[in-house]
């Protein structure tokens, strides 16, 4: 089957743009900063080649033929010098620097979007070892990359450091994932790039240098990764009005109103109850938070509209595992309101976007596939890309978390 055909062309400001397949709302697109332009994958369905906006396409012809190929390389460098948009046909397998930078921006989308959920039975990611996955994907992609994007990876290997030793005893276990030998050499190589030293590098140099005798034992993923919160949910619990319920229901939770690890990725995180005293009118909000939501010194806020009416912003406190507030509202006592609800972080806020609750959906099953995939270690061999490490050692928890 032939391969899908594609364009290059310019923008007025001098951009190239190698078309590449369409993506949806900002959650649905992984997303890598390279030298000289930026390189975007749809999250849901096929991927392929990436699509590109090239902003400097002399720094960009280092990395364009080990992606695109030499005609598509050739192509961009043309139309950048005033020849007319050009159709291409891609090759139909991507390279071998193309599927790596491929998953080093899935890595990062995961990192920014995967939707953990107690609700909807999604665990988190442990941060610790995706991030160290993430380096040995940046060290491996550096032909991409800038001086600043090798920095990037040196600081994902120090700030997640953490997670080395309990790799290392998952490569020594009797069933290890086939990636994880290969992701700590990667590890290894980029820290001696780097100048990187300490006990834990000293330690992994070690464990490479040995033969890798397997234990006879499987290995309790759920004991290894013990970053892990319990989570009892207690909301509901901390509503204190008094008076008659004038409405209740669900609010919006848009993903991109806030930072990742805030607020439970379910569709019905957001929950709103409005009661009559009197000829007082008042909203209380609860929103269920995430595992890894700040306790204290950062308040998330509810954005309230009452029939159509401009938004009246309500601040949310966290408590335990809820992040809860309470306002007076201007309402007729004779009316039964219609009655929005979102939430925002104040100050990150991008203002609200389309109703994307359908791609929400989408990536909730996306990542209930992957965990799938992830849990079965008969089936990986079919399953490509592999699932992150982070992945399955989350799969391994699902049963005893969820």
């Amino acid at each position: 089957m032939p391969g899908r055909r594609g364009a290059v062309t310019r923008a007025g400001d001098g951009t190239v743009r190698v078309a590449g397949p369409s993506a949806g709302p900002t959650f649905t697109r992984a997303v890598l900063d390279v030298t000289g332009a930026v390189l975007t994958w749809p999250v849901l369905g096929p991927t392929g080649l990436p699509a590109a906006e090239i902003h400097d396409v002399g720094q960009a012809q280092q990395w364009l033929w080990a992606v695109y190929g030499e005609r598509t390389a050739a192509a961009v460098d043309a139309v950048a010098s005033g020849a007319p948009a050009a159709e291409l046909t891609p090759s139909e397998r991507p390279t071998a620097l193309a599927e790596s930078a491929a998953r080093l921006a899935l890595g990062h989308w995961a990192a920014r979007w995967w939707p953990t959920s107690y609700l909807d039975g999604i665990p988190a990611l442990e941060p610790d070892v995706l991030g160290l996955e993430l380096a040995a994907l940046t060290h491996e992609c550096q032909q991409l990359l800038d001086e600043s994007g090798e920095l990037e990876g040196a600081d994902l290997l120090e700030e997640h450091l953490a997670a080395l030793g309990p790799l290392i005893r998952w490569r020594q276990s009797a069933a290890p994932p086939r990636q994880l030998d290969r992701v700590l050499r990667l590890i290894d190589d980029a820290a001696d790039n780097a100048g990187l030293d300490g006990e834990a590098l000293r330690h992994l140099r070690s464990a490479l240098e040995q033969d890798h005798r397997p234990a006879a034992t499987p290995l309790d993923l759920a004991d290894l990764f013990v970053g892990r919160q319990e989570f009892a949910l207690a909301a509901g619990a901390l509503r204190t009005a008094s008076g008659r319920v004038m409405a209740r229901g669900s609010g919006t939770n848009d993903w991109c109103r806030y930072p990742p690890g805030f607020v439970d990725a379910a569709e019905e995180a957001v929950s709103w109850t409005a009661y009559a005293r009197g000829a007082d009118r008042r909203i209380e909000v609860e929103v269920v938070a995430d595992i890894a939501a700040p306790a204290g010194g950062v308040h998330l806020a509810a954005e309230v509209h009452v029939d159509g009416s401009p938004p009246h912003r309500v601040p949310l406190a966290r408590l335990d595992d809820v992040w809860t507030g309470r306002a007076d509202l201007d309402i007729p006592g004779s009316t039964t309101p219609s009655i929005e609800v979102g939430i925002l972080l104040p100050g990150f806020d991008p203002g609200p976007g389309a109703d994307d609750r359908a791609a929400r959906e989408a990536v909730r099953a996306l990542a209930r596939h992957r965990l799938g995939v992830a849990a079965a270690p008969h089936d990986r061999e079919a399953a490509h890309p592999d699932p992150f490490l982070a992945e399955i050692a989350a799969a391994a928890a699902v049963e005893e978390d969820f």
